[in-house]
């Protein structure tokens, strides 16, 4: 194939064919292979994110500072980064439209303004927008240095004459180089903007927050590589409806992947919320059949949340499976071990699971709870009062092991439970709080449902 041939590369993927085709081979996307002719000006030396020389060194005799991390000014956010904003990171936020991102982006610019040269690069609004936004939301911009501008070109220009610690770019998907043809948005701009800013990010040491776009189906608009490239991937998450939002990092180089951090909307912008799981906990003034407390781990975080289900007698001839905030194929995991081992038979049964406060659950740790709440419904009976349940369910009806049982107990009895249904094995003793270890599911339900 020669250089100058045009190449079809899919918007959604990144993937490339010769001719067009009505339906990404890579993806399966339709209607998404857009033309492109690529530039002898693409392929450049030192096009590595470090684009630095170098040659081998023996491991050992590498010199590694200490880490020193800034303080963003918001703690909850810190925890997700594990800890503080370390220099030259490169960190990729991402969320729906509408839940906060450039409010979030506001808000990071102050804390780090404090003690650090800020820049905030705009893409999609004007500064006199981004002005009236820090207004509204009594941001202390003095320090906070603001353009409006979205060719890479001039960015570089301007990154190079003001020498920021802290770039932060909302958005990555509005920005273009004139080294490429296609429109700003598509996989060949985002793929090429966002190498510059982490080549940037590496070669100077200034820390770089990527505010991406995502897709109809929840995911970073943009090539896939795009997540590769950056240090961190945040995912901002929230319901319609609801103040609160949580930050969950996928994917983390500094720090814990899957750490969680909740924060509330308010007319002041957003708030920590200290305690999250008094927040996800329901206020039912006795026990009701079908409802558990769950003892679950996010990244370092132990976290209560209440499984809600609601099991009820179906009309249709394939009853319904509807899970939200679980993996719809770990419930039919469950319902097909409750079958086996339970004693309980669902086929004739619409089968509803809801992680009550619209946080997603995906540790095996959360099987023992949603069985307890599935059993609960179907026999209306419910737990006593005080009782968190956490463990993982093996396919031959044993409860497994699982992480960080002591943080979770700890948690537990901090918000006044006193009673636990969890797998046998090292648990530590807690005044006043009883453990009910099981080896078997059966067990489990014995413990469970008593009198």
């Amino acid at each position: 194939m020669s250089r100058d041939k045009a190449l079809f590369v899919c918007q959604e993927c990144g993937g490339t064919s010769p001719k067009w085709l009505g339906r990404c081979p890579d993806c399966g996307a339709w209607n998404s292979l857009v033309e492109q002719r690529p530039e002898r000006s693409q392929v450049r030396a030192g096009s590595s994110a470090y684009a630095v020389a170098s040659s081998p060194e023996y491991l050992n005799a590498i010199a590694v500072d200490a880490t020193t991390r800034q303080h963003t000014g918001l703690g909850e956010l810190d925890r997700v980064l594990g800890g503080g904003l370390v220099a030259g990171a490169a960190i990729l936020l991402g969320g729906e439209p509408g839940i906060g991102k450039s409010t979030l982006m506001l808000q990071i610019a102050e804390g780090l303004s404090r003690s650090q040269r800020v820049l905030y690069v705009t893409g999609e609004e004007s500064s006199a927008q981004v002005a009236l936004r820090a207004r509204r939301l009594r941001v202390q911009a003095e320090t906070i240095r603001v353009v409006a501008e979205n060719r890479w070109e001039l960015i570089a220009d301007i990154l190079e004459a003001e020498k920021p610690s802290v770039v932060l770019v909302d958005s990555i998907q509005t920005l273009y180089s004139d080294s490429l043809q296609s429109a700003p948005g598509s996989v060949a701009q985002v793929r090429e903007c966002a190498a510059r800013l982490v080549r940037h990010a590496k070669a100077t040491g200034a820390s770089v927050f990527l505010v991406g776009h995502v897709t109809k189906e929840g995911a970073i608009a943009g090539p896939r590589v795009l997540e590769h490239m950056v240090d961190t991937v945040l995912y901002f998450e929230g319901e319609a409806g609801s103040p609160y939002r949580l930050i969950r990092a996928i994917k983390n180089r500094f720090g814990a992947a899957n750490e969680l951090g909740v924060f509330e909307m308010q007319e002041k912008g957003l708030q920590e919320v200290r305690n999250p799981s008094r927040l996800f906990l329901s206020q039912h003034e006795r026990p009701v059949p079908g409802s558990v407390v769950l003892a679950t781990q996010e990244g370092t975080r132990p976290l209560l949340v209440e499984v809600q289900a609601l099991v009820t007698p179906s009309p249709l001839a394939n009853p319904r499976r509807v899970a939200i905030g679980l993996d719809p194929n770990r419930l039919s995991l469950l319902l097909a071990i409750l079958h086996r081992h339970g004693g309980s038979f669902f086929f004739d049964q619409d089968v509803f699971v809801n992680i009550a406060g619209g946080i997603r659950v995906d540790e095996p740790a959360a099987d023992l709870a949603v069985a307890m709440a599935l059993l609960g419904s179907f026999r209306n009976r419910s737990l006593s009062d005080g009782t968190v349940v956490f463990g993982e369910l093996g396919l031959a009806g044993e409860v497994r092991p699982v992480a960080a049982t002591d943080t979770r107990l700890a948690e537990a009895a901090k918000l006044g439970f006193s009673r636990a249904i969890l797998p046998r094995g090292e648990h530590p003793r807690l005044a006043g709080f009883t453990t009910l270890p099981c080896a078997r599911f059966q067990d489990a339900v014995d413990a469970a449902f008593t009198g």
